[in-house]
């Protein structure tokens, strides 16, 4: 997959929600008026060597439908939680604000599918690609070659949970039901993130309320998931059709 931003649709638009080099919403428009815009946020386990550039190829797929783009860039890495959460919110108030119709689909991939889930509003339709639902889990399990602790801390101390009350606010699996329609696509063999975790998601938003389907498939890795050429694409913007259709003209 390319992720050179010239061989995307054309140089974007920059939006700055911020000081920092990070903060900024990489937006495209389509050829027509726009149906809404999509927003792209990419994963990478918290860490700073994974940018935005990593949805790159994404871009005409929502660009070609009628979507106007918005890829956000964030703070991770050693800024930690806070600056991370802080740039998520300002930047879809950002994009909101500037979206006519109202309407966003959210489509984040790994910790974007978190993030996607946690910054969702009533009325978003959210795509969450092999989403990181539950940081205490995959505490324990080590997902992503020890990304959590190595992001949030492992914790030290007399208390015995000292990620209580920051996992309670990041992790979806602790905030369900979920505020948009969802769609959650992930691999059965993702080596990355735990098919086991998805499932378990699902069934606990379900049960709280939730509008949340799931298209699992037998063979997807983890980075195939934001390969548009991936056979999960057609459906998901099916998905997407049925819950925002094209404006007529």
């Amino acid at each position: 997959m390319t992720t050179s931003a010239a061989s995307v649709v054309g140089p974007p638009r920059i939006l700055r929600t911020g000081p920092h080099d990070d903060q900024v919403v990489e937006c495209w428009d389509p050829a027509t008026p726009p149906r809404g815009t999509a927003v792209l946020i990419h994963g990478g386990y918290w860490r700073s060597r994974f940018t935005a550039a990593l949805m790159h190829p994404l871009v005409p797929e929502f660009t070609a439908r009628g979507w106007s783009v918005a890829n956000l860039e964030y703070r991770r890495g050693a800024d930690g939680w806070a600056a991370l959460h802080h740039d998520l919110g300002a930047a879809l108030d950002a994009v909101r604000a500037a979206e006519p119709s109202g309407r966003l689909a959210i489509v984040g991939h790994s910790v974007g599918g978190q993030l996607a889930l946690l910054g969702a509003r009533p009325g978003d339709a959210v795509v969450a690609l092999a989403p990181v639902t539950d940081l205490a889990r995959g505490l324990d399990e080590g997902i992503g070659d020890g990304a959590v602790a190595e992001f949030f801390g492992s914790g030290s101390g007399a208390d015995p949970d000292p990620h209580r009350e920051v996992f309670a606010a990041a992790s979806p699996r602790e905030r369900v039901p979920p505020a948009g329609d969802v769609l959650v696509v992930h691999g059965a063999d993702d080596a990355r993130v735990p098919i086991a975790h998805t499932r378990a998601y699902v069934e606990a938003a379900r049960a709280a309320g939730g509008a949340v389907e799931l298209l699992e498939l037998p063979r997807l890795s983890h980075l195939d998931a934001i390969d548009p050429a991936a056979p999960h694409w057609p459906r998901m913007h099916t998905w997407l059709d049925r819950r925002m259709p094209p404006l007529p003209a």
